[in-house]
């Protein structure tokens, strides 16, 4: 393992709520996104919702099963909203910095880190709203986004928790496919975005913090972007959870394996750039489902990949398994149940 390499989890859907995490927090309103929650419920009970679910779905007690585990580090997405003013007031989404300050309360009490990730998704669909074409396909302008990134790393810039920030959770890269642009970010906006946020990181908290780039899905195409002497402690990241475009046979403990390696070939192809390359997220769960495969055969071969894929990100600076909770127990996303037979000697 990397020295002072970072194992963790992800802490996805407690600050800003998903669906596949607490699908139960959806079904009386039909919503699919937090958007459609809010104007689903109406402001006062969707308020009511948010609170009552951040205030019991990830405690102290989750904090203390994470480093009993032999995890050190926690991957906290925190919502653009999270200081409950501005256009969030205005809105109708709920603040909740009091919930940040405990997490690395707790997390500093416990000996983890914590990396902070903007919960925005620059270039998803969906968004709409008050979207503006520097952040395309977003709720807010990038003048917002770079606020909330600068205000979070000076509240935290003093302590010893704060390990870094991510500029973003999941972005999704425009690509040029023969002659049309598929949907997405421009990566020129991208790029100028993360340059600007950089600058008001080490404005805010010094060379220390760590700052984060998502790739976007497009791992060998930053070049030596930011990896000039003029840059300090700039990681990208790979967020290997998605399925594979294609057909993978993962019907056997081989095709488990070439489905790992194809992770690691896209880890390589992210170093070219020059920067640390760390793995947001990634899951135990395998891409296809076989009707023939039992459900033993399939716990076994899910074991099979979250071990090779242990063993794969041994190199990086930090992975972060997609997550740490779910309502339903998912059994190849939340970390209780995928990695519950593994010795902690395996995470540490």
């Amino acid at each position: 393992m990397a020295d002072g390499a970072l194992h963790g989890v992800n802490l996805t859907g407690w600050l800003s709520l998903e669906p596949w995490v607490t699908p139960e927090l959806f079904a009386e309103a039909g919503a699919l996104d937090e958007d459609a929650l809010l104007k689903g419920l109406g402001a006062r009970n969707y308020a009511e919702v948010v609170r009552r679910h951040r205030n019991s779905f990830i405690t102290r007690d989750d904090f203390v099963r994470i480093a009993s585990r032999g995890f050190n580090a926690v991957r906290l997405p925190v919502p653009w909203y999270a200081f409950g003013d501005g256009a969030a007031q205005t809105i109708g989404f709920v603040g909740c910095m009091e919930h940040v300050d405990d997490a690395l309360d707790w997390a500093e009490e416990l000996g983890l880190k914590v990396i902070f990730a903007l919960a925005i998704n620059p270039g998803g669909p969906g968004r709409g709203g008050e979207a503006t074409h520097d952040l395309a396909d977003m709720r807010l302008s990038r003048e917002r986004a770079l606020d909330v990134v600068f205000r979070l790393s000076k509240r935290y810039a003093s302590r010893m928790g704060f390990f870094g920030i991510e500029l973003a959770d999941d972005v999704v890269s425009q690509r040029r496919l023969g002659l049309t642009l598929t949907e997405g970010m421009p990566v020129h906006l991208l790029r100028n975005y993360y340059r600007e946020a950089y600058e008001l990181v080490r404005h805010a908290a010094g060379e220390e913090p760590v700052v984060i780039m998502p790739d976007g899905g497009i791992p060998g195409g930053w070049g030596r972007f930011m990896a000039q002497r003029h840059y300090r402690n700039v990681w990208l990241d790979c967020h290997l959870d998605r399925r594979p475009t294609t057909r993978v046979d993962v019907s056997g403990p081989s095709g488990v394996r070439r489905l790992v390696e194809r992770n690691s070939r896209q880890l390589r192809e992210a170093a070219r750039a020059g920067m640390p390359v760390m793995v947001g997220k990634w899951s135990a769960a395998l891409p296809i489902a076989d009707s023939a495969m039992t459900p033993e055969g399939r716990i076994a071969l899910e074991r099979v990949f979250t071990s090779e894929q242990i063993a794969a990100y041994e190199k990086a600076p930090a992975w972060f398994f997609n997550t740490w909770k779910t309502s339903g127990l998912l059994p190849g996303w939340d970390a209780r149940v995928a990695m519950a037979t593994f010795e902690r000697g395996m995470i540490v």
